[in-house]
């Protein structure tokens, strides 16, 4: 009897001690064409009446900052954080910003995205252009052209983006006329030596200059990094892996933290 009870306490625990445990399993690498990738839901409560949306990180990161849109316009940085409404995009709010049918920086017209009243043809011609989730569409931009001549790196897209910026092969834009804000300059913080918890670990040298590129200062502080003085915030490798901090960029869109040697770069003594 108690042997029975032992299997039977064993079966009922299992599937509880499994969903709570951590995976300790490799995951499948995206493609470098799916990295970033972004899928767009209803928000809760909400019926869908179209296929969801699939944004692509990198054909919007090639143009823009990663601030511009994060801080300026607005979107959360997690996937359906923003609960984004067709309403909301009709009313120039979010992907309105942009997809109004107006021209971009660049001059040329950006497809508007939503109406409040759409034909058949609007659903086959402009609206599955976003909601493409299981449909056969055929994007504007091909990301091996498009990237074919970027500077390579190991993961993520395969593009180091950051030597792309400094090259001038992509020149994302930072300012949207009626969205965004005239800002002062301000001089870069000193990059700071980041020490590693882990006995010969190399330190991580943290340039402030690169991040604010893309970032500006409000893409990480107040609300990612509370505190502006080195030593502030305290966090670890296990918080970034579940998404805080530099795990906010570093696991999603931004190089991935597969890539040590990219942070973790001063020669150990």
């Amino acid at each position: 009897m108690k042997k029975t009870f032992v299997v039977l306490l064993a079966l009922v625990l299992l599937p509880a001690i499994a969903s709570a445990s951590p995976t300790g399993t490799k995951k499948r690498r995206p493609l470098p064409y799916e990295f970033g990738r972004a899928i767009m839901t209803v928000p809760a409560g909400e019926k869908a009446t179209m296929p969801e949306v699939k944004f692509d990180h990198w054909l919007h990161r090639a143009k823009f900052t990663c601030r511009l849109c994060h801080v300026d316009i607005g979107f959360a940085m997690k996937a359906n954080g923003s609960s984004v409404t067709q309403e909301d995009i009709v009313a120039g709010y979010y992907c309105g910003v942009c997809h109004n049918g107006k021209p971009g920086p660049d001059g040329k017209a950006v497809f508007r995205a939503c109406e409040n009243k759409y034909s058949e043809d609007d659903v086959r011609a402009r609206c599955k252009r976003c909601h493409s989730v299981g449909e056969k569409v055929e994007p504007a931009y091909n990301f091996a052209k498009f990237t074919e001549g970027l500077p390579k790196a190991r993961f993520g897209n395969g593009v180091d983006w950051e030597q792309a910026e400094i090259s001038g092969l992509v020149k994302p834009v930072d300012y949207i006329e009626g969205t965004s804000f005239k800002r002062q300059a301000i001089k870069d913080p000193k990059d700071l030596d980041l020490v590693s918890g882990v006995k010969g670990m190399p330190e991580i040298i943290f340039s402030h200059k690169k991040h604010t590129t893309w970032n500006g200062c409000e893409g990480c502080h107040p609300e990612i990094f509370k505190g502006v003085k080195q030593g502030s915030t305290t966090y670890s490798m296990l918080e970034n892996y579940e998404g805080k901090y530099c795990g906010q960029c570093h696991l999603t869109v931004a190089f991935p933290m597969t890539d040590c040697q990219r942070c973790h770069s001063k020669p150990v003594e």
